[in-house]
């Protein structure tokens, strides 16, 4: 859910609706799996480039949101700030944790820090101050407590964007019966109040998805046991997320792309003049 006071910069400032959030959520994945590559840091991954168009995507979005004053500086603060942002690295790595953890998959301490490290490299490449950023999960369990109790509460535009998002993932979901595991599921991992504050629906499926931990249990069970076990469920696992991600995109791999309307002020042009191509330079030998 949006902080209080805040709107995040996918919702759009009049309508206050996500125009294309099988399109957010695509990207938001595609950028998770390429991070979780084991040469997702080496020269020449996906990951790098993808967390450079991010970083200058959040530049572009502070540049024009205080240019055309969509933003309020002085009550809000600067878009997309460095509490924020470190705030959002919390998210994608204790809070996935911790969601593991309540769903009855339970890291290593080692794979638990390496998780974390792993996005702490990724603040520091989208450019959080690395003086403020806690360093272990003990310091980021005390930050991520401070950042919800300052930030968060019910929220019209949390709301509606925690709506489309289960419509979203309710088309993904084959037929319409399994259709409410989607909110239950939420409503089991993030609890009753943040729920409620999101208007997440409650449905006959919230208690028989408390069962969810105990078959994970199970086939955490195999896996430790089995390594061919536990090689079939790495592969299922991957195969989920590229059949997740192949829905959510139709196929097609999501790019960062400079609006349309922003391109005159970024002198881009859609067409690339033949004086414009890149020329291998001459040998040196």
């Amino acid at each position: 859910m949006p902080p209080k006071g805040h709107s995040w910069t996918l919702i759009d400032t009049q309508s206050r609706t996500v125009p294309h959030p099988s399109k957010r959520m695509a990207e938001t994945g595609q950028f998770t799996v390429y991070l979780m590559q084991p040469d997702a840091f080496e020269a020449g991954s996906r990951f790098i480039p993808a967390a450079q168009k991010v970083r200058l995507l959040h530049a572009s979005i502070r540049h024009h949101l205080t240019r055309e004053n969509h933003w309020d500086t002085g009550t809000m603060g600067a878009p997309i700030c460095q509490e924020d942002m470190i705030g959002g690295q919390m998210f994608f790595s204790l809070l996935v944790l911790d969601s593991l953890h309540r769903l009855g998959i339970h890291m290593s301490v080692e794979g638990a820090e390496a998780y974390f490290y792993a996005w702490r490299v990724v603040g520091a490449m989208l450019g959080v101050d690395q003086e403020a950023v806690p360093k272990s999960l003990e310091e980021a369990r005390q930050f991520l407590d401070l950042y919800m109790v300052r930030h968060m509460g019910p929220s019209a535009e949390g709301a509606h964007l925690t709506r489309q998002l289960i419509d979203l993932y309710e088309e993904v979901v084959p037929g319409t019966f399994f259709d409410p595991v989607v909110s239950a599921l939420i409503r089991y991992l993030i609890g009753d109040t943040c729920a409620d504050w999101l208007q997440v629906p409650r449905t006959p499926w919230d208690t028989v998805v408390k069962t969810v931990p105990h078959l994970l249990s199970v086939l955490e069970t195999i896996e430790d046991r089995s390594p061919l076990g536990a090689w079939a469920l790495d592969r299922l696992g991957h195969l989920t997320t590229v059949l997740e991600l192949y829905s959510l995109t139709r196929g097609r791999v999501m790019h960062y792309a400079i609006p349309e309307q922003l391109k005159k002020d970024f002198g881009v042009s859609n067409t690339v003049r033949r004086t414009q191509r890149w020329t291998p330079p001459a040998a040196a030998i």
